[in-house]
């Protein structure tokens, strides 16, 4: 069967058994990650699911039929007292990480620790739980899914602010940047880690109205175009299960054995920016090189142990 943009995620597991796999997922709670966790439930994967909000989690995937296991932990990325908490419930091997969960814009811009939001909810919390994980991850190899976002295109990261101390603070911009850390990531990931059978790929999963837009407001989107005046929806516009289609495509296809460092798209390879490009596709590698990847890599490390040492 060939998928492409009005692919479902549900259509990507038919035939995929993932019966005795364990699957870890962030974000959990509500849009692409419900319908993720609904597509990996049909095909028997044993998930371990993180939210913020336990309860409300629990309430939003309870109609979800589970043929494997299932558990909803608590998880604030942006915490990384958090993050070591619900990684440390985590046993045995681990076959899919799934770095799902976002946020775009917020109320505020910084935590109390200095971190912009973003970079701290978006990259480093994932960064982290990656680096906790990965023993499990290399007991029988693994793959990281890590979804970032056509934002990314034209916004490499500023190495020398990524907490948006030294520029005035746009949220949109330092949401744009920390989804190029995203693929920064995973491009990184798979050349320090794929000697172990860790494979990691970022996902574009296109634009659908989620909880991600719970701060936009209607004005903003219909500025960005989500909205046409008349009420309608753009149709470049998806549902949460299709948005969620290269994310669970990227988890379980044959296709990607074995290959990282990819960006991901409709269910297959990302096209290439071009002029004739829509704004919310494709891939801008621009934003991306190895000395980049190695020099956020070894920052966001040292940030970790610093935050370590300070207790925040």
């Amino acid at each position: 069967m060939a998928f492409g943009f009005h692919t479902d995620a549900a259509e990507v597991v038919r035939g995929i058994d993932l019966s005795g796999r364990q699957v870890v997922l962030t974000g959990a709670s509500s849009g692409i990650g419900v319908e993720t966790v609904r597509a990996l439930a049909m095909a028997g994967a044993d998930l371990v699911l993180g939210v913020r909000d336990v309860a409300k989690g629990e309430a939003a995937l309870s109609g979800i039929g589970v043929k494997g296991g299932m558990r909803v932990l608590q998880l604030e990325l942006s915490d990384l007292a958090s993050v070591e908490e619900f990684a440390m419930q985590i046993s045995g091997p681990l076959d899919i990480l799934i770095a799902n969960a976002g946020v775009s814009k917020t109320p505020g811009k910084h935590l109390p620790n200095g971190l912009d939001i973003r970079f701290a909810t978006n990259h480093l919390g994932h960064f982290h739980l990656a680096h906790l994980l990965k023993p499990q991850m290399a007991q029988r190899g693994a793959r990281i899914v890590v979804v970032s976002s056509a934002a990314h295109k034209g916004m490499p990261i500023h190495l020398d602010d990524l907490q948006w101390t030294a520029r005035e603070h746009f949220d949109g911009a330092a949401y744009a940047e920390s989804k190029s850390a995203n693929i920064l990531f995973t491009q990184e990931a798979t050349r320090r880690w794929g000697a172990e059978g860790i494979f990691a790929n970022a996902v574009l999963p296109g634009s659908s109205l989620t909880g991600l837009q719970r701060f936009h407001g209607e004005a903003l989107k219909r500025q960005i175009g989500f909205i046409h005046a008349d009420g309608s929806l753009d149709p470049m516009m998806k549902t949460a299960s299709q948005a969620a289609a290269t994310s669970v495509w990227a988890a379980v296809s044959p296709e990607l054995d074995g290959r990282g460092g990819l960006v991901l798209e409709d269910c297959g390879l990302a096209l290439p920016v071009g002029s004739d490009t829509h704004p919310w596709a494709g891939y801008d590698a621009s934003i991306a090189d190895p000395e980049t990847e190695r020099l956020l890599w070894e920052h966001s490390l040292e940030l970790v142990k610093t935050l370590a040492r300070r207790g925040l």
